[in-house]
């Protein structure tokens, strides 16, 4: 069957990575036979388009049966997220001169974990949240939201009702939408002829240069460097002009963008950035090829870990319901019977079972209960935060492992 890339409908042919059939990877499950029957899976298999060079997943699930109505994942339970919103909303608030008369507008707002430090500072703004149960939330805190998947369509209607913005943020989003094309349509109608728009995005560079696979899952319908993003921005009239390096997410872009007529100069960060995609060869399609390998090997070694554990009688919990961790655990083949339980913050995550898994998912003072030898912190991108809230299972002589970039026990 010919599959063709989802920007520019070229045939796409490489293979980036093929991970096997998996379950949606924050699609929990109730602990009851019946829902363990009734579990979906879906081919999770990557591929390069040879033409515009976007990496994306060729099974595309519908985003209504991922986000709708009870997606689990809520911004707020971190911490170090937490904190990076209000730097964000700090330096933003500064560089644009934003005041009452601006507007904030964020797409994917989730439960207002940002917007709310906008709010505060008595800026107006309005969130965008496809999951209702997660828009619904961030309402009841105080933060206009509109429970719609964003669109061009969409945007314009905004525009009809008299909304315009000066400042439009997408963090972690620009990869979760099917049809990538049409959503960065909807930033350009709504986005006034000097606004400016940020998206932060897992950097495909990282991804590959610490073997990140875990990343990689049905939500993610693309995987991000500058030179598909450019493109993409382009056949909007959009275009980048600055560029930061974040930490977030194991190493991520924020990438600043504009219409083509505004004012904004590029700056020599965004140049350096293309220059060193150029050198790591991700402007040509076969700079892409062997990262399957690199995958193996950190799968050999966690599996290896995991069998002498168990060999040895000693016990393994996890720590982190992400998302991350299930497609890392599902690819690894890895299940109830080598890891004890999970743990995590979100009540959402409470009481239910990990996708694929079906290991059970506590909250972390479960532990006390019921210690183990061993706990691995499957969002490995906030481990040192992880080891410090839970700094007192070291009391019971347990050891902390995270396995990406590569196998490492604390």
């Amino acid at each position: 069957m010919t599959v063709e890339c989802r920007f520019c409908s070229s045939r796409l042919d490489r293979v980036f990575a093929d991970l096997g059939r998996t379950p949606l990877s924050n699609s929990y499950l109730e602990p009851s036979e019946a829902a363990i029957a009734a579990e979906k899976s879906f081919p999770l298999k990557v591929m390069v388009c040879d033409e515009c060079l976007l990496v994306q997943t060729t099974e595309t699930v519908p985003a209504e049966e991922i986000f709708r109505d009870n997606y689990a994942y809520l911004s707020s339970t971190s911490t170090s997220w937490l904190a990076h919103a209000a730097r964000y909303a700090d330096d933003m608030t500064q560089r644009w001169g934003l005041d009452s008369r601006s507007m904030v507008v964020e797409v994917a707002s989730n439960d207002g974990y940002l917007l709310r430090n906008f709010v505060a500072a008595g800026i107006p703004v309005l969130g965008i949240e496809p999951a209702r149960n997660v828009a619904e939330i961030a309402v009841r805190s105080g933060v206009p939201t509109r429970a719609e998947f964003f669109t061009t369509a969409f945007a314009r209607s905004l525009v009809d009702q008299g909304i315009r913005a000066d400042l439009m943020a997408a963090n972690n989003v620009l990869a979760h939408v099917p049809d990538i094309a049409d959503f960065v349509g909807g930033f350009a109608a709504l986005l006034k002829p000097e606004g400016v728009v940020t998206f932060e995005f897992p950097h495909l560079l990282r991804l590959m240069q610490e073997t990140q696979f875990d990343t990689i899952y049905h939500e993610h319908y693309s995987y991000l460097s500058l030179v598909a993003v450019e493109k993409i921005l382009a056949s909007r009239g959009l275009r980048p002009f600055d560029v930061e390096f974040i930490s977030t997410h194991g190493g991520s872009l924020r990438l600043y963008a504009c219409h083509q007529a505004a004012a904004h100069r590029p700056t020599d960060r965004l140049a350096a950035l293309k220059e060193q995609e150029r050198e790591a060869r991700l402007d040509r399609p076969e700079g892409y090829d062997g990262f399957a390998k690199d995958i193996e090997i950190v799968v050999a070694a966690f599996r290896q870990f995991v069998a002498e554990a168990r060999a040895r009688g000693e016990t393994i919990s996890a720590y982190g319901a992400a998302a991350k961790g299930n497609t890392f655990l599902n690819v690894c083949g890895i299940g109830a019977g080598d890891i004890r339980y999970a743990m995590d913050r979100a009540p959402t995550k409470q009481g239910k079972l990990l996708p694929g898994s079906h290991i059970p998912v506590f909250a972390p003072e479960h532990f006390d209960e019921n210690p183990t030898d061993y706990v691995v912190i499957l969002p490995w991108n906030i481990a040192d935060e992880i080891k410090d809230a839970m700094a007192r299972v070291r009391r019971h002589g347990t050891r902390f492992v995270t396995a990406i970039p590569a196998l490492a026990i604390d």
